[in-house]
């Protein structure tokens, strides 16, 4: 990647431009935002990181999310979340240029993907896709379970693995047996940020586990939804956390903002 942008360059076109805004201090989101901004400068991207305060009006957030639209040294914008009470996701995503929602959930990002014809798309789930895909297991008519049903990552999640030919299950905070779901996979997604919901007891051997959830502790480490010392013995893959989902979907991301810069400067038509 960072090739490619030296090569853009060398061209005399501008490297691509990545904006993050981040309200409030949530501790995972404050330290998944330092480690964007590092990777942008590894790979030669433009960052423009904006920390506002907690009790920021979504009108401010939405005011700035629409300069940014217009901005053209800026190829991607990411709204850092989760957001405080006061700030509607939705309302303030809907705003967000599709074409720089380099998280892919904008709603006409996410109804491209359950009209099977994603361009930029939801980086957290894409990037699970790339993990499982590393396993080389041919996941054509395996079934999955996703556990939780977020918009951000849940509910993008089943539509990628329906994608590849999965059989899918998602449960949530209503199903009634969730452990005996899970328990039937062979493709487990955890997303709930619940730290510690999945042991042993809920997976089927020799599954691939993938953990998405994050929980920053007291002590500042982060957790997360796998026990993962507990599963790792039961599992046939597995990914801890952090190092994990994490970098692979800050990776994702970066590629999405990329494809973004490489549609306006007519070097690839948008995914």
């Amino acid at each position: 990647m960072g090739g490619g942008v030296k090569v853009g360059e060398a061209a005399g076109l501008r490297p691509p431009g990545l904006a993050v805004l981040l309200v409030g201090d949530d501790p995972a989101s404050e330290i998944y935002v330092r480690l964007k901004r590092k990777d942008c400068q590894e790979v030669g991207f433009k960052s423009d990181v904006r920390h506002l305060s907690a009790n920021t009006p979504e009108e401010r957030l939405v005011d700035m999310v629409r300069a940014l639209n217009d901005d053209a040294t800026i190829d991607g914008i990411l709204v850092q979340l989760p957001l405080p009470p006061q700030i509607d996701p939705l309302a303030v995503i809907e705003h967000v240029s599709p074409d720089k929602d380099v998280d892919g959930v904008h709603p006409t990002n996410m109804g491209r993907l359950a009209l099977r014809a994603p361009r930029l798309r939801p980086c957290t789930s894409l990037a699970v896709m790339t993990l499982i895909e590393h396993t080389g297991v041919a996941v054509r008519g395996l079934h999955a379970a996703v556990v939780g049903a977020s918009n951000h990552v849940g509910r993008p999640m089943g539509l990628e693995l329906l994608l590849v030919g999965c059989t899918v299950t998602t449960v949530h905070r209503f199903s009634r047996d969730t452990a005996a779901h899970v328990a039937e996979a062979d493709i487990v997604v955890s997303a709930t940020g619940k730290g510690g919901l999945v042991g042993a007891d809920w997976v089927k051997p020799g599954a691939i586990v993938i953990d998405v959830g994050i929980v920053a502790q007291a002590d500042g480490k982060l957790k997360g939804d796998v026990r993962f010392d507990e599963v790792r013995e039961r599992a046939g893959w597995i990914t801890p956390v952090p190092g994990g989902v994490g970098p692979v979907t800050r990776a994702t991301m970066l590629e999405n903002a990329l494809r973004s810069a490489d549609s306006r400067d007519g070097l690839a038509e948008a995914p």
